[in-house]
């Protein structure tokens, strides 16, 4: 009988048997019951939590800000760092700034860093900060399930729409490539020391407090749109996840299926919010892929798909991705905090000068 390796020093008896039918169709079925699963890891769940939470909690620590700032008083709550998190184009000049140069800009220093620490995450891990740490992604993946329970289902796009669709992410993208990778170092700094990106986050605060009616518009279609269609905005709309899906397809680690022990029974690619084919690949290459493991925990049988950086080993489990996920993530950050990297050096008073004047001030673009 076949032998096939779940380790690099071990192989064992397949446990699947292929069956034929009276029909005369052949079906794989499980010969050995002990390789089937049971239960079913709720650590995603409980990560994704975890930064919501935290997110939460910058939020309220920037509204306190503003509050301070609105009433004319400078010192009433420092500006938490994170929510440079929601400046991924500030971040993506300092980067370039930083690669030209060598300089952490003191401007938004901890935007740099989360953006470093998540690129390095999508280049060796897959897109797991989409499908584990961002906000955005938790709350489009709570909507898609809401509707599902909502509706008893999730719709799908016709593929004459959906595969352009996908395409205007990677426009935005090479929007933002190109307008950035055109600037000079001079302009870049310039940019960079300007009073606009001191206040790009205040900026962003006030769009959300005082929003538009076209906005609200915009913002409500994309929320109706997610109860039907899993990761709306995630799949066409999203260019910094965009930017993660290139940069993961050269990643080491990829879901990888054991075709040996598959018993074609489909349950991983009707678990994929991405609608990746993934019982017919034995690799999953696609820049769709948010590593979030959905697809390994809906296969019944053990160890026919893992994550893993080749053929042949066992990969690691939820809680082992998880664990290495957070850790890396956290490490970058505490670097920059043990490096006096991670608080800008935007005064408090400058702060308030500068939001006295804030509708004066624009980009210069």
């Amino acid at each position: 009988m076949d032998t096939y390796r779940i380790k690099t020093s071990e192989t064992v008896t397949p446990p699947v048997v292929t069956v034929r039918l009276k029909d005369g169709r052949s079906v794989k079925k499980v010969a050995d019951k002990s390789f089937l699963k049971t239960g079913r890891s709720d650590i995603r769940s409980y990560i994704q939590l975890l930064f919501f939470f935290l997110t939460m909690w910058i939020g309220v620590d920037f509204y306190l800000f503003m509050d301070g700032l609105e009433k004319g008083v400078a010192s009433t709550a420092a500006r938490p760092p994170g929510v440079e998190g929601f400046l991924p184009i500030s971040a993506l000049m300092s980067f370039r700034y930083f690669l030209l140069t060598g300089i952490v800009n003191h401007i938004h220093p901890s935007g740099f860093f989360i953006f470093i620490a998540v690129l390095l995450i999508s280049t060796f891990m897959k897109k797991g900060f989409c499908s584990w740490i961002c906000p955005v992604g938790y709350i489009s993946e709570s909507l898609f399930l809401l509707g599902k329970k909502i509706f008893g289902r999730n719709f799908t796009l016709p593929k004459w729409i959906d595969v352009p669709l996908r395409s205007l992410k990677y426009v935005l993208l090479a929007f933002f490539l190109i307008s950035v990778s055109t600037l000079s170092v001079e302009e870049l700094g310039s940019f960079i020391h300007s009073d606009y990106n001191k206040v790009a986050d205040i900026k962003m605060y006030l769009f959300f407090a005082h929003v538009s009616a076209i906005s609200i518009i915009v913002i409500g279609a994309l929320i109706v749109l997610s109860l039907f269609y899993k990761n709306f905005w995630c799949r066409y709309g999203c260019p910094y996840g965009a930017l993660l899906g290139i940069t993961s397809l050269i990643s080491p680690m990829k879901i990888r299926r054991v075709d040996q022990t598959c018993i074609d029974c489909g349950k991983c690619a009707d678990a994929c919010p991405s609608y990746l084919p993934v019982d017919k690949l034995d690799a999953v290459n696609s820049a769709e892929c948010t590593a979030c493991y959905s697809c390994v925990e809906a296969c019944p049988v053990k160890n026919t798909l893992n994550m893993s950086m080749r053929s042949g080993v066992k990969g690691l489990s939820q809680k082992q991705y998880a664990l290495l996920l957070v850790g890396v993530y956290f490490g970058i950050v505490g670097v920059a905090m043990l490096a006096g990297l991670w608080q800008n050096t935007v005064s408090a008073h400058e702060y308030l000068s500068l939001f006295e004047k804030i509708g004066s001030i624009s980009h210069g673009f």
